[in-house]
């Protein structure tokens, strides 16, 4: 619920001896019950009250439903002169519901307990009368107390520091609490408040350590409008740099959401001593444990059914999730080619920045795998190929998938078997068209089988931390080969004085060391710059070249990545309109891929820069001969077809799980059958002509819906963060930036030879960057170099023991080696069996994990939020 905040401007008349008058600003909350002589029932909240309350006295209620709030009355100045002796002053009011302490999932709630229970001052049969003689008392407590003293503080200044006049002369001075804590109901005929309790809370420097002190009064007192009759008053010191679970609101909302139950306060009432008191709030806990118990169960109901339902005869429904897939997204068909278009929710502009992003990020990777697969396959399968190949693959999928933000590309795992299978017909002697056409058919056909037997239901058991790990060993392939191309230029052009003379004497040499593949990456990372890294061109090696080639590729990499960077996080900026941030921030990558080409291949022309291979193919769609080989070798193709379907089968799907992941908020269904059963047809196709495999590409398909996404930044406890309220589904932006990419045979091979291959460099590392935003893995790794004060008051934070979480990330980081272990391994042949390792997690989240951590921990790390 958006924040809401009331500014109250009035004279302020003397309130009443030993009287606080409070105003408060509401936040929604959940179960509470409440006093019968506050005018209510007990019963549990109901939904659709965010817009209850402007003011306290509001009467404009949309059902009856309890709360529980906070109030903050910010001080007022404490330099007040005599032309303020009126009596008036301002005072800032601001009223913010909290929510209710869930004892089941917040670990927080019982530790705070916990903490207090060791160390308690309680205060019974309080025979104070005034709320500052009462606050006085237990402050008292808190200096007498030898396993609570804290010898900086003064206690003088802390009484002073709970009031809106600290520091303020007293006559002419509103004399309120500054922050509480009380409960209220909303009814029909307004806000009903909980009058017999109320928790002061206060953050102050000096203190060492959090303080909690319960008093019972003697008798119920008056001490204004909305606290009449009060028995308990809950007093909660804490220091201010806590961490954001441990602060005195959160220590407040603790205990309140305790008090709140008149059935609990009644039996303090009765209580003699204090070991009966602590008892009743152990009790109390256990009731509170139980009933949270009861609606977690009832919430997560559909999760277990989701994975108690993947029984066999889900497999046997042959075509069923096809035919699901086709009937959710036929209905909306039409609207995939008219929203933002025609109507008044209007995103033209929006469409025209993501297709120029779309572009380029669809493009350079094409040539860059393109120049690879042309070297390992000796020309066979080429740039003009792979542009071809993509053109026609990304218009069928734009215009026929279910999920048309998904993009599809040729990868680095894709070359890697493409020169594997250049490899095997080398050593016997086989054709290789035929073999790379019966690979690809074998790999359509077990595609083909997945989706008719709705094998996608398998990607229920990944879980979002299996896919995290993936989708952030991808971003390290990025960075890594990106730094290791940077290093082999480095030790050719820098550390090696005479280049030239080398390169005459080993050009030989340096040009066949470049037709080997370089296989540092191989899941997915579609922007891989093995071209670059492993590819030395011949026209390179015979060039002059000295350490101003290596000093000015280092300076066009870094300045690709910062110029990207700093113009995609351009819009967080307070310049420029809106409008224009948003523009620049949508077409960071094109224009920092622009800019330093110019810079590379113009301003500095006289520098040779080396750039990507190019030969004119003089056909382009010539059927393989797939009779050729005989059946010996059709039936080893068909193993090597099986490694590639489950490659394609993994990839894909968990490609489209976080496109269609749940804070993506897109609207119009997935289709996970029908986009592997249209990946298989379409790589048929491309498999007869020759032309390169493409598959659904991470982390492009997610930034392109991010691109189409209208982003909202919102503040919770202090800690920023960006939340996506809608994204645009359309089909056009993927459908035209496909027909760009075909297009662009026209610009071959120039101007698109003008593009150095240390600003590609610079782009992946961009892409690299920008993936991992919203990762929590990342977030959670980043967690071990920050103070707790830092922590962001995530849903796993307030759920999950600082220490698991840190036992579950080093688990997750553990896993990410073994990954990059085989994913970065020299040998070809061991990334082939990389898709077995990627199923082998699935037991390890399943069966190792829950003996390590608690399952309830792990679901609340896995949830969403």
């Amino acid at each position: 619920m958006a924040a809401r905040r009331v500014f109250h401007l009035q004279p302020c008349e003397s309130p009443p001896a030993a009287m606080s008058r409070n105003g408060y600003f509401f936040e929604e909350t959940g179960y509470l019950k409440c006093d019968t002589d506050d005018g209510c029932e007990a019963r549990e909240e109901v939904g659709g009250g965010e817009e209850l309350f402007d003011t306290v006295n509001s009467s404009i209620v949309s059902g009856d439903s309890i709360r529980f709030f906070v109030h903050v009355n910010l001080e007022v100045p404490q330099s007040i002169t005599e032309s303020d002796s009126s009596g008036c002053v301002l005072l800032h009011t601001s009223r913010k519901y909290l929510k209710l302490k869930n004892f089941e999932e917040e670990v927080r709630a019982h530790r705070d307990l916990d903490g207090f229970l060791a160390r308690a001052i309680i205060i019974l049969d309080e025979t104070a009368t005034s709320l500052d003689d009462v606050l006085r008392e237990m402050l008292k407590h808190f200096a007498e107390d030898s396993d609570n003293a804290e010898p900086t503080c003064n206690f003088e200044k802390i009484m002073s520091t709970l009031f809106t006049d600290s520091g303020a002369p007293r006559e002419g001075n509103v004399h309120l609490l500054s922050d509480t804590i009380q409960g209220v109901t909303a009814t029909t005929m307004g806000v009903q408040y909980q009058q017999s309790w109320l928790c002061i809370i206060c953050t102050i420097k000096c203190l060492q350590r959090r303080h909690v002190c319960i008093s019972r009064l003697e008798r119920p007192q008056n001490w204004g409008e909305n606290s009449c009759e009060v028995r308990f008053v809950i007093l909660v010191l804490a220091p201010p740099k806590m961490k954001s679970t441990k602060t005195a609101t959160e220590v407040g909302r603790t205990f309140a959401t305790m008090f709140s139950d008149i059935g609990f306060r009644q039996k303090l009432l009765e209580t003699k001593t204090e070991e009966e008191f602590k008892e009743a709030l152990v009790h109390q806990r256990h009731l509170l444990t139980e009933i949270d118990q009861k609606i977690s169960d009832v919430n997560e109901t559909h999760k277990v059914e989701s994975h108690t339902s993947l029984k066999l005869h889900e497999f046997s429904n042959v075509g069923k999730g096809i035919f699901d897939d086709v009937a959710r997204r036929l209905a909306v068909y039409p609207l995939d080619f008219t929203d933002g278009i025609i109507g008044s929710n209007k995103a033209i502009g929006k469409y025209i920045t993501t297709m120029i992003f779309l572009y380029f990020a669809c493009l350079l990777p094409s040539i860059a795998f393109g120049s690879l697969n042309d070297e390992s396959t000796g020309g066979v399968i080429d740039v003009q190929k792979t542009i071809v190949g993509q053109c026609i693959g990304g218009v069928i999928y734009a215009l026929f998938s279910g999920q048309p933000l998904v993009v599809l590309l040729t990868t680095a795992p894709l070359a890697l078997y493409i020169n594997v299978i250049r490899g095997i017909c080398d050593d016997y002697n086989l054709d290789f068209k035929a073999f790379y056409a019966w690979t690809g058919l074998w790999n359509s056909c077990f595609l083909v089988l997945y989706s008719l037997f709705n094998c996608s239901l398998l990607m229920k058991l990944f879980k979002r931390s299996t896919e995290e790990i993936i989708a952030l060993f991808i971003s390290i392939t990025f960075v890594f080969d990106a730094l290791k191309g940077m290093i082999k230029i480095f030790k050719q052009y820098y550390i090696e004085k005479y280049v030239s003379h080398n390169c005459s004497e080993n050009g030989h040499d340096a040009y066949t060391s470049g037709l080997r593949i370089n296989s540092s990456s191989f899941i997915n990372s579609s922007a891989n710059n093995s071209v670059l890294t492993g590819s030395l061109f011949q026209e390179d090696c015979y060039g002059h070249h000295g350490r101003e080639t290596a000093v000015l590729s280092l300076m066009l990499m870094l300045g690709t990545l910062w110029l990207g960077h700093t113009l995609y996080q351009f819009k967080k900026s307070p310049y420029l309109h809106s409008r224009v941030r948003e523009i620049l921030s949508d077409c960071a990558l094109p224009i920092s891929v622009l800019t330093f080409s110019v810079v590379g291949s113009y301003l500095f022309k006289e520098i040779e820069i080396a750039s990507f291979n190019y030969i004119k193919t003089e056909s382009l769609f010539v059927l393989a001969p797939i009779r050729s080989l005989s059946v010996g070798s059709v039936i080893s193709a068909m193993g090597l077809g099986f490694l590639l379907s489950m490659l394609f089968f993994i990839e894909q799907n968990i490609v489209a799980s976080l496109t269609n992941a749940p804070e993506n908020r897109l609207v119009k269904g997935t289709a996970y059958h029908w986009d592997l059963l249209l990946v298989a047809l379409i790589n048929t196709g491309l498999s007869v002509f020759g032309l390169p495999w493409i598959h659904a590409a991470f982390p492009h398909s997610p930034l392109h819906v991010r691109a189409l996404a209208k982003v909202e930044e919102r503040v919770e406890h202090g800690h920023i963060y960006e939340t996506i309220v809608s994204v645009k589904e359309t089909r056009l932006t993927s459908l035209v930036a496909n027909i760009l990419v075909g297009l662009s045979l026209f610009l071959l091979p120039l101007p698109l030879r003008w593009i150095p291959k240390p600003v590609l460099y610079g782009l992946f590392l961009y892409i690299a960057l920008t993936s991992i935003d919203g990762s929590q893995l990342f977030e959670r790794v980043a967690l071990l170099l920050k103070e707790q004060t830092a922590y962001p008051p995530t849903h796993y934070i307030r759920r999950v023991p600082q220490r698991k979480i840190h036992y579950f990330t080093g688990l997750q980081v553990l896993q990410l080696l073994i990954l990059c272990g085989f994913g970065m391994s020299p040998l070809p042949y061991m990334k082939m069996i990389f898709p077995l390792i990627m199923i082998g997690m699935i037991p390890i989240r399943y069966i190792l994990l829950p003996r390590i951590i608690e399952s309830k921990y792990l679901d609340a790390m896995d949830a969403e939020h």
